[in-house]
């Protein structure tokens, strides 16, 4: 597993990647939350830990809300976990609104948060794969939708087409099967 950590306290870093370096497979530590996007970019990250709080001079939680709805927008997101010293629970409710998985306040036990990463990961890993599902029964759904327009000569088409797709173009294995000679596919495509 690999775990981004977004702190701006390079002793906080320092210590959770030595923490959770004992636990997950790969720990990355960044001091600039403007590195977000670049991290991000790599799809290979399964949860962040964020801090709240960039500017000393505003503790609200506001920057790690900013981030939280920028890693959330990108498509394929990891879970996050806030992090924060200046925590209360209506930012703690707000993040979670947000689609954080979890808050934790500093100074954090190890054990509780290495407990909730995981619980983190997994319920990012369960949504993620209901909302595949769900793409997929509205793909399968709009598929059938076109097909019950289309005229047989059509859907014979289409089905000549996946055939030889699924065949790599190899139009003498397309032809087997469909059980129809080489030169019987050969004067179907050209009707496409």
């Amino acid at each position: 597993m690999k775990i981004l950590i977004i702190d701006d306290n390079p002793a906080v870093r320092a210590t959770l990647k030595i923490v959770l370096g004992n636990e997950f497979g790969e720990v990355v530590a960044a001091g600039d939350p403007r590195l977000i996007p670049a991290l991000l970019g790599s799809g290979t990250l399964d949860a962040v830990v964020l801090d709240m709080n960039f500017d000393s001079s505003r503790l609200d939680g506001s920057d790690g809300l900013f981030w939280l709805e920028r890693i959330k927008a990108a498509g394929d997101a990891p879970a996050v976990v806030l992090i924060t010293a200046f925590g209360d629970v209506p930012l703690a409710v707000e993040a979670m609104k947000l689609g954080a998985e979890d808050f934790i306040t500093k100074p954090w036990d190890n054990d509780i948060l290495i407990e909730k990463l995981h619980k983190a990961i997994e319920k990012n890993r369960r949504t993620k794969t209901a909302a595949r599902s769900v793409d997929n029964a509205r793909e399968i759904e709009r598929r059938d939708s076109i097909r019950s327009r289309m005229t047989l000569t059509e859907l014979k088409l289409e089905h000549i087409r996946h055939v030889v797709a699924q065949c790599g173009g190899n139009l003498t294995a397309a032809a087997g099967q469909l059980g129809i000679n080489r030169q019987t596919l050969y004067n179907m495509l050209k009707k496409i």
